[in-house]
């Protein structure tokens, strides 16, 4: 397989990742090369994600078309503007550094003023380059943590300057230091693969609620997803959630009722809260999510929020639409996205509006 090869080197196993995560953070950085259809990708391209065994990363899409793939036409990875690219340069300065950099500086390199910069990065992430790099901070004590390290040591080499810095916004971690110190033993999910009219559909559930729900997924992507938690297919409680879920597939309307086990960034989850207000058999732009939240300039992030969505149907992002009315893109197919808008409308609430 080839590796990626860049300014930025990222390797194979955290570009896999950025691929199903489909982050746009890492737009740029690379591209997805899918040997079985001759074609290169973005690694936040909303298509189907692609066989591990088919995909080989490379640095560009230069490099990607010298082996005989062709841009794809669904996502454009040659297409990435000025503000993208300053974005995602301050990105890779700011993982290099491990801890917040001078937003003076990061302008200054990018050729903008703070302020303007400061809009565009939160515009593309949905955090300030200050609070992105507090959450990079977080995110590496986790991974520390999980591989079995010392709490104090790992908050120290996170670049936390004191672990009251760490336990002050722990929680955003979705459990407990002492949790991740044991590579998040304890946490058991149960899953299971159905049969429905709309294909093959994956849930998973915590003992809190539904933590995934996708289509056309297997055992491998919990894996890729949850890679410390104690899988277990099936089980007597988990069958009656799920038979809750597969009923509100088949007919959508609310599923308010339906406990969920979702975290993310505090932009991300204030955008999920908004997409579950969205009625049944109405659909908002991603404008209208953006301003919904109180960050109007930033319809971009919204739509990497909407994209970041763990639990489809249930936080129903196939309601989240473009500002001309076109359906977009949905991470399963967009004729999967038609049929759930559809089955809405036909539905007694749909049709009562």
């Amino acid at each position: 397989m080839n590796a990626v090869m860049s300014a930025d080197p990222i390797a194979n196993e955290e570009a896999w990742r950025a691929v199903l995560a489909r982050d746009r953070s890492y737009d740029g950085r690379f591209v997805t090369g899918v040997l079985s259809t001759g074609i290169y990708c973005r690694p936040s391209c909303p298509a189907r994600h692609p066989r591990r065994e088919n995909v080989h990363f490379f640095a560009d899409g230069e490099a990607a078309r010298a082996s005989g793939l062709r841009p794809c036409l669904r996502c454009s990875p040659d297409d990435v503007s000025r503000d993208e690219r300053a974005v995602l340069m301050a990105i890779a300065a700011i993982k290099a550094a491990g801890q917040p950099l001078a937003l003076a500086g990061l302008a200054a390199d990018a050729g903008y003023s703070a302020a303007h910069f400061q809009r565009l990065f939160t515009r593309a992430t949905g955090l300030s380059p200050a609070a992105y790099a507090r959450a990079l901070r977080a995110e590496r004590a986790a991974e520390a943590l999980s591989s079995g390290g010392r709490v104090t040591d790992a908050i120290y080499d996170a670049g936390f300057n004191a672990p009251s810095r760490f336990y002050a916004g722990s929680e955003r971690l979705g459990m407990a230091p002492s949790a991740w110190a044991n590579g998040g033993k304890g946490v058991t999910i149960r899953w299971a693969v159905v049969r429905t009219s709309l294909g093959q559909m994956q849930v998973a559930a915590t003992d809190k609620g539904v933590c995934r729900l996708s289509f056309g997924e297997g055992r491998e992507a919990l894996v890729v997803r949850f890679p410390h938690a104690e899988l277990v297919e099936g089980g007597q409680a988990f069958a009656a959630l799920l038979q809750e879920v597969v009923a509100e597939v088949e007919a959508p309307g609310t599923a308010q009722h339906i406990p969920l086990d979702v975290r993310g960034t505090a932009f991300q989850e204030a955008v999920w809260q908004e997409l579950r207000k969205i009625p049944p058999g109405e659909t908002r732009s991603y404008a209208d999510i953006a301003a919904a939240v109180g960050k109007p300039n930033a319809v971009r992030a919204a739509g990497s929020a909407n994209g970041a969505n763990n639990v489809a149907v249930l936080i129903p992002c196939h309601r989240v639409v473009r500002s001309d009315g076109a359906l977009g893109g949905y991470a399963y197919g967009v004729e999967i996205k038609a049929e759930l808008l559809e089955r809405e409308r036909q539905s007694p609430r749909g049709k009562a509006r």
